[in-house]
């Protein structure tokens, strides 16, 4: 479980194919106790599991490998990945600890596409563009999880919708590299999901 607080933003050093699979070498900086193999690292928001340690230092910088499988590939952004690819991460919740955005799991529901980017003069209002078949999963003022980031949603449509971002977020996430066209991992409030199921059994 994450909460779509960005930690870090690392960047893709290496991508090998394995039949089906790609296995991604990743360098971050990642403050917090010593990463280990078997824990789960939120990817652009898509959870990963941590398969193999390359190199770690006691500052915090660290290089790991993580594998995708064909299904992730196939429904994130991850299939476009390559050398250099700027990637936010989070390491997962903690029992007990404060949730600074909103549940978010990890799990990808699907890809967006970057319609527009407008400097507000102290802040940045990105427009996206996704499936018309989430449309019931967005509301005014609700959460949603954008390439790992927990963001408000802002004006929800039937196939778009916008989010304001604030200097901070601008900066500490791959936000301000975002042009019109580039594509994003979208992850819609869980919440939304089960209420949208029970709806859907009771008819």
């Amino acid at each position: 479980m994450f909460t779509g607080i960005v930690e870090s933003v690392g960047r893709v050093e290496q991508v090998a194919v394995s039949g089906t699979n790609r296995e991604f070498t990743i360098g971050a900086v990642l403050a917090e106790e010593p990463l280990r193999v078997d824990q789960s690292i939120a990817h652009d928001g898509a959870c990963l599991t941590v398969a193999r340690i390359l190199s770690q230092e006691p500052g915090g910088a660290v290089r790991y490998q993580v594998t995708a499988v064909e299904e992730t590939l196939q429904k994130t952004t991850l299939g476009a990945w390559e050398p250099g690819t700027a990637v936010n991460l989070e390491r997962c919740l903690r029992a007990g600890g404060r949730l600074d955005g909103h549940f978010v799991q990890g799990h990808v529901d699907g890809t967006g596409e970057v319609l527009s980017v407008e400097d507000r003069d102290g802040s940045w209002r990105i427009t996206f563009g996704f499936d018309p078949q989430f449309a019931p999963l967005l509301v005014p003022k609700g959460s949603i999880c954008v390439s790992g980031v927990s963001l408000t949603v802002v004006d929800p449509g039937r196939d778009r919708f916008s989010v304001a971002v604030i200097p901070y977020t601008w900066t500490h996430t791959h936000f301000h590299l975002l042009r019109p066209g580039s594509r994003v991992n979208l992850e819609f409030d869980i919440l939304g999901k089960y209420l949208l199921r029970w709806e859907s059994l009771r008819g």
